[in-house]
Parts: structure tokens; C-alpha cells; sequence
């Protein structure tokens, strides 16, 4: 059988446990439920508070085949560390084939269970359920969250001991069953933290990729991540990351649940595989626990590394965002839009006024009417499109000059078939996609010029109509449509060397949704190192707002405050700076940390962040 901050504050699941008898619930498999006849469902528990630990009960003497099963299945929702007491609903042989860490499979609802009794005997000795439900998604064994749809239907088999006449399962699916609300009680999202392994970024500095994964909330979080960060990236970031972390190392043999002293120092011992490590590559490795340990406890603000009787080395927090940069660390100076003179203007995201002034630079002047513009990621270059989507063209905004010819051009035939808002990578290096239905392309156009590279998006079906690049440079959110009907994709981006052309060859490979109940995207942004501002729809329903993780689960947390008539949001991976979207309605707005939206200015559009 997420996350990223929320609401202006990192969301951190409270970690206090009540062990006292007011705070452990008890899960026991005691309702009577019939052994042949209709479906019956099996009832998620019902939410606790996330300081509560549950803990299941083990079988009861006696239990007739299908309270040993619900009393199973509820077991698998509890926060019993290795799942001891599911194991005792088991026989012995089933107990130890069975690997609960294989798969996590989430229903809609509580798996639903109905009695197939292979014998045809009231006092048969053999008993079997088919498990039914409606997948809404699973966790694989590297704790990697993936959307799912269709039914689930797994048969789990019975019998009762010759000698103790007790039930037990003697054959069941590999890994743990649930109900979403169980999931969502049980698990938390945590982004662990590798080094993008395309070299660093355009200010030279190493550049850190999130991996969001899930563990099990309230069972040992801390030594969970710790070891998942040991293992390595997830399958799908492998290629385009690296792990400073030698292959082999893991937790030291024998070592118990990690804890930080009363000092907030985190001591984690390795294995002999980490011994040799220098000094430059073991405040990698520790800058990786820091930044990953971030989304399970704020207190931790020291890691020291050890190997044996040998310390390796210690670092800090602040010492730890000189060794690689985040997206989630760097802290945009202004807002950017366009103004009703076409021009692109800014306001500074501390100020409390509401005057915009043109940027330093042509793009600024209004010589050039836009529609759109991106704004580098160290706020010194722009690249604006044209006001009919024909021509993009690319300025300084640290020094006057004429703005020169457009650096990529469109023949689409109408503006919604030109290009498309354009962003910059960490990288220096400027993305767009030009919407020409004869001619669809994403472009990539080293530091904003030259020959445009045309990046292949393999498996792609449908018509890209928008495109952000993460701050980190290895993935790549795009809004496709198809049919009328827009999906948010994120892909890896993998660069290579082509010799023959003497430029890099790009591409942008396994796209997923990321918000796979939304039938209609009106608009997006990067809102963290692993999480999407996201407006749109579902099917038959309203417009609305919210976050959507990478992976395509959904971060705990409130959304945004509702805002009608939105075409388009910007939002910083640096949750300390706000919201910023254009209404129809109300023209360009901004969402403060725990407040409404407020107006900016009436007359503007296509509000930006950096990046």
C-alpha cells in the first residue's frame, strides 16, 4: 500500500507533542462491520490539531475479519513510528514482505472495503476485500508527491491461525492507503535543498534548487529529512543538480532521533564516507541541512558535521546564504509595470507611496510603446514587447541610449498570436515564446541578445501562452493551451553544449501539472523556491486565486484574499515583499502581509517582479 512561505510568514507546522492522555488519540479498529454484502466506506479520521499525535490500537482478541482490516487501515493513519501496531493486524510472513515506504496511495476519500469471501462457508478460514476509491494522487519512495486520477482497486487477503484462531492479513498491496484528509493531517511538505549543476549564477554565485517532498509529519521529522537529503534529489530534478554530499554517506550507524541543543545547534554524525570531506564542500553540505531544516523548525541556526570522533565542520545560518544563493533570499528593490504612456515604470516595494517613476533608459522614455516587460533578476537590463506583441526589445537600466532594433521579432497575425511576456533566468539569460500558430517556438536568448537558441519542449501538446523561469535557472513554469482549455506546466531545463553551432543546446523535458484541477489559467508567477501564484479556474467554476506547489499538491495555508477581474499577478520568490496583480476593475494592486488589496494606480498593467 509545502512549502513555501505562506501569507507573508514561512509556514512551520507546530512541532511541540502532547504525549499527556488529553493529547494522544487512539485509533481502534472496533466498529462491527459486516463480512459479506454492500460496499461500506472506511471513514478518514477526522483532522486533529497538529500537536495531537494519534496512535492506533492494536487488534482486538477475537476481531472478526473485517475489523482487523478497518482496524489496518486505520493504523496506517497514525503516527506510530515504522508502523508497529499496522504490523500486528499482519501475519508474520506478510509483516516482513510487506514495505509501507514503497508507495503512498491518496483517495478522495477513505478506501472503501467490501466483503469477497473466498470460501463459501460462514466458518472458512480464508476471507478477502477489495479496497476501492478514487486516487487523487501518491508519494513514491523517494517522498516525491505526484497528481493522480482513475480508480483504485486492490484486493487484501485474510486468514485465521490454526492455532490462535485469531484474523490476519496474509496478502495485501505494497505500501499505505489513505484518504486525502488523512494525508493532509499525517504528511508535511518540506523542501530539501540541492546546487544546480549548470554552473552558478550570473552574479558567480551557487545557485540552490528546492526538491519538495513529503514526510510524515509528527514522526521524527527533523532525522526524516535529514536522511532524505543524505539520499539525494528526486528522480525527476537529478539531471540538472548536484548533491555536495559524497555518494554512500547516511546518518552514522546507531544514531538516534536528531534534536538541536539548547544552544540551536544541530549535531548530525556521518558515516565513514564523509570523513575526507574538505572544508569548502562540507559548508555545502551543511548549507544543505540549514536550508532544508528551515521548513521543519525555524530554531535550528547552527549544523555541525562529524564523522567518527572527527569534526568536520560547522556552519550558521547567516553563513550558510554566503555559500549558495535562493530565490527566496533575494530581495527585489522595486515593482515594475507599464504605464498608460506604454512606458515601463517603477515603484521602490518599501515604499508606502504610490507615484511610479519611468525607468532609467529607454525603455522608460516611451519612444518604443509596450505591452509587457521583464526585468533582469539584478534589476540592471529590461526586455519590453512591443505594444503589439510583434518585437521584443532589450535596454539598460543603469544608463541612457537609444533602445536599438528588437532582438526577436513575430509574424503571428494578431497580437494574441505574438509573443509573450518575457522572463529572465539566474543566468542572465532571457526566455520567451512566440504564440504564431504556424510557427510556435520558446527562444532562449543568451544575456538577452545574440542568435536566438530555440529550446525543444519535448511531449509538449498544445500552444505555450506564457512562460516564468524559476529564480534557480533549472525549471521552467508554462501556461499551454489546447483546445481552448489552459494547463500549468513545469518542466526541467537541461543545457548541453552544442559544438557544431557553438551555442548551448536547450531543452525543457517532463513537464507536469502543477495545478491539475484548473481548466482555465488566466495568469502566474514564481512565489517561492518551490511554489506558483496561480489565477484561474476550475471547470464550472468561478475565478479564484491560489498557490500550487511544483509538484502539483496544494500548500497548507490560506490563499490569497479574493480579488475579481484579475489578468495578471506578480509575486517575488521573497515572501517579505506583496502580491502585486492588475485588475480590470481596479487597475494595479497590491496584497500587504495580513490585509486586503489595496489600490497602486488606477492606469497600468502587467505588473513584474525581477526575474
Amino acid at each position: 500500500m509545502g512549502a513555501d512561505r505562506e501569507g507573508g510568514a514561512r509556514h512551520t507546522p507546530a512541532r511541540a507533542v502532547a504525549y499527556a492522555a488529553c493529547g494522544v488519540v487512539l485509533l481502534a479498529g472496533c466498529a462491527s462491520m459486516p463480512d459479506s454484502g454492500d460496499l461500506r466506506g472506511v471513514e478518514s479520521t477526522p483532522r486533529q490539531d497538529s500537536q495531537v499525535r494519534v496512535f492506533a490500537m492494536p487488534p482486538a482478541e477475537g476481531a472478526p475479519p473485517a475489523d482487523i482490516l478497518q482496524g489496518f487501515l486505520e493504523a496506517l493513519t497514525s503516527d506510530d513510528p515504522g508502523y508497529a501496531t499496522a504490523r500486528q493486524y499482519l501475519t508474520p510472513q506478510a509483516a516482513r514482505l510487506w514495505q509501507p515506504g514503497r508507495v503512498t496511495t491518496v483517495l478522495q476519500d477513505g478506501p472503501s472495503m467490501q466483503a469477497a469471501r473466498t470460501g463459501g462457508r460462514d466458518d472458512s478460514d480464508d476471507a478477502a476485500f477489495t479496497l476501492t476509491g478514487t486516487r487523487v494522487a501518491t508519494v513514491d519512495a523517494q517522498q516525491s508527491y505526484a497528481p493522480a486520477d482513475g480508480p483504485y482497486r486492490q484486493t487484501v487477503h485474510l486468514s485465521r491461525d490454526d492455532k490462535t484462531q485469531q484474523w490476519r492479513i496474509d496478502g495485501l498491496p505494497q505500501g499505505v492507503v489513505m484518504g486525502r484528509s488523512d494525508f493532509q493531517r499525517n504528511y508535511m511538505s518540506v523542501n530539501k535543498y540541492y546546487f544546480a549543476s549548470n554552473g552558478a549564477g550570473a552574479s558567480g554565485e551557487t545557485t540552490a534548487v528546492a526538491d519538495p517532498v513529503y514526510v510524515r509529519e509528527r514522526v521524527d521529522p527533523m532525522t526524516q529529512v535529514v536522511r532524505s537529503v543524505l539520499q539525494g534529489p528526486t528522480t525527476w530534478l537529478r539531471p540538472v543538480v548536484r548533491s555536495s554530499f559524497p555518494t554512500g554517506t547516511d546518518l552514522a550507524k546507531g544514531t538516534p532521533a536528531l534534536t538541536p541543543d539548547d544552544q540551536n545547534k544541530l549535531t548530525v554524525p556521518l558515516n565513514e564516507k564523509a570523513a575526507g570531506v574538505g572544508r569548502a564542500r562540507c559548508d555545502e553540505m551543511a548549507a544543505q541541512l540549514l536550508f532544508t531544516l528551515q521548513y521543519v523548525t525555524p530554531t535550528v541556526n547552527e549544523v555541525e558535521l562529524r564523522s567518527g570522533d572527527r569534526h568536520l565542520c560547522s556552519l550558521t545560518a547567516d553563513q550558510a546564504e554566503a555559500v549558495a544563493a535562493r530565490g527566496s533570499t533575494a530581495h527585489p528593490d522595486y515593482v515594475y509595470f507599464i504605464d498608460e504612456q506604454h512606458r515601463l515604470v517603477r515603484l521602490a516595494t518599501g515604499a508606502s507611496g504610490t507615484k511610479a517613476e519611468p525607468v532609467p533608459g529607454a525603455l522608460g522614455q516611451g519612444a518604443q510603446p509596450l505591452r509587457a516587460a521583464a526585468v533582469s533578476r539584478d534589476e540592471r537590463t529590461a526586455a519590453g514587447v512591443s505594444s503589439d506583441g510583434s518585437a521584443l526589445y532589450v535596454g539598460s537600466l543603469v544608463s541612457s541610449g537609444s533602445l536599438g532594433s528588437p532582438v526577436l521579432t513575430s509574424r503571428g497575425p494578431t497580437p494574441g498570436d505574438r509573443l509573450t511576456t518575457p522572463s529572465w533566468d539566474a543566468y542572465g539569460d532571457l526566455w520567451v515564446a512566440d504564440r504564431d500558430p504556424a510557427r510556435p517556438h520558446l527562444w532562449l536568448l543568451q544575456q538577452g541578445g545574440g542568435a536566438p537558441v530555440d529550446v525543444s519542449v519535448p511531449g509538449l501538446d498544445g500552444r505555450i501562452r506564457d512562460v516564468r523561469v524559476a529564480a534557480d535557472g533549472v525549471r521552467i513554469a508554462l501556461k499551454v493551451d489546447k483546445n481552448g482549455k489552459q494547463s500549468l506546466l513545469v518542466g526541467r531545463i537541461q543545457r548541453a553544449d552544442d559544438k557544431d553551432a557553438g551555442r548551448p543546446a536547450v531543452s525543457v523535458l517532463e513537464l507536469r501539472s502543477a495545478a491539475p484541477g484548473l481548466e482555465e489559467i488566466t495568469a502566474m508567477s514564481w512565489a517561492g523556491d518551490s511554489r506558483l501564484v496561480v489565477v484561474g479556474r476550475e471547470e464550472g467554476g468561478v475565478q479564484q486565486m491560489r498557490y500550487a506547489q511544483v509538484d502539483g499538491s496544494t500548500p497548507e495555508g490560506p490563499p490569497p484574499a479574493a480579488l475579481s477581474g484579475v489578468e495578471d499577478v506578480a509575486a517575488s520568490e521573497d515572501d517579505r515583499v506583496p502580491l502585486v496583480a492588475y485588475s480590470g476593475e481596479d487597475g494595479i494592486v497590491r496584497l500587504p502581509s495580513g490585509t486586503q488589496w489595496q489600490k497602486l494606480v488606477k492606469s497600468g498593467t502587467a505588473p513584474v517582479y525581477p526575474g
